[in-house]
């Protein structure tokens, strides 16, 4: 018998059974009686007070605040509770944990890269978190046709739930059919009819001195010659003029 007792295995599961013998014991004369025995109180409304106004209220009772997680809840004002468990009105003992959870306010999203989109896909990628498409505006521009080259709000941008954001589209290039013609040497009158002739016509004049050419020749032009553009579209001359103007004369004399 003294042997058995001397096993280090038999020696350990009587700890244990002992161990478990005072804990039931401690249990059944002790704990369970005060659990009994404690007072009970009424879960109160916690919904609508801030953090720190709540755990005074419990404190007051003598019930345990628990913080648990933080979600967005545009009924609630950021920082206030917006759920507790137990729920007011329940009946529980003091000393009772009552979890209760913090509104982040209302929902925000964060804005998805759509350049490069169609416009199909951009409306689906901004409804899919709660999002919505704005005004869509068609520019001229290298990028194909239909293509979404910017938009009103940059990439991760946070917006709230509901808002929009508008985009600018591709038309694609908008090249006219028209050549513009080779002006330069010409006089301005000359210019005058070879623009209107080709459904062009003039536009700013910048005078510009000169010794060695007649007065009103053209030096230059902006579109140059060979480019292609729409009718009625305006061409910017550079013109001479004589080297002593009649203003500046006159003032001489």
């Amino acid at each position: 018998m003294k042997n058995f007792l001397q096993n280090p295995l038999i020696q350990n599961t009587l700890y244990i059974l002992l161990g478990l013998i005072v804990l039931l014991l401690l249990l059944d004369r002790v704990l369970l009686p005060w659990y009994v025995s404690s007072p009970e109180v009424v879960v109160p409304k916690l919904t609508g007070l801030n953090r720190e106004e709540a755990a005074d209220v419990l404190k007051k009772l003598k019930l345990e605040p628990v913080i648990g997680d933080t979600s967005y809840d545009e009924h609630y004002p950021k920082g206030s509770i917006m759920l507790q468990r137990p729920e007011a009105g329940k009946v529980v003992k003091q000393g009772r944990r009552i979890y209760i959870f913090i509104s982040g306010g209302e929902p925000v999203v964060r804005v998805p890269m759509l350049r490069g989109k169609s416009v199909r896909d951009a409306k689906f990628s901004l409804e899919r978190i709660g999002l919505k498409l704005g005004r869509i505006e068609e520019i001229s521009s290298a990028q194909p046709k239909g293509m979404i080259f910017d938009q009103q709000y940059e990439e991760g941008t946070k917006l709230k739930k509901g808002n929009t954001v508008s985009v600018s589209i591709s038309s694609g290039t908008d090249i006219g059919e028209i050549i513009v013609p080779d002006l330069i040497g010409k006089s301005l009158t000359e210019a005058r009819k070879i623009l209107s002739d080709n459904n062009l016509k003039v536009g700013k004049i910048n005078y510009q001195r000169s010794y060695s050419l007649l007065p009103n020749t053209i030096l230059d032009q902006y579109p140059s010659s060979g480019n292609k553009v729409n009718s009625g579209e305006a061409v910017d001359l550079f013109v001479t003029q004589a080297a002593e103007s009649p203003e500046e004369k006159k003032n001489i004399e």
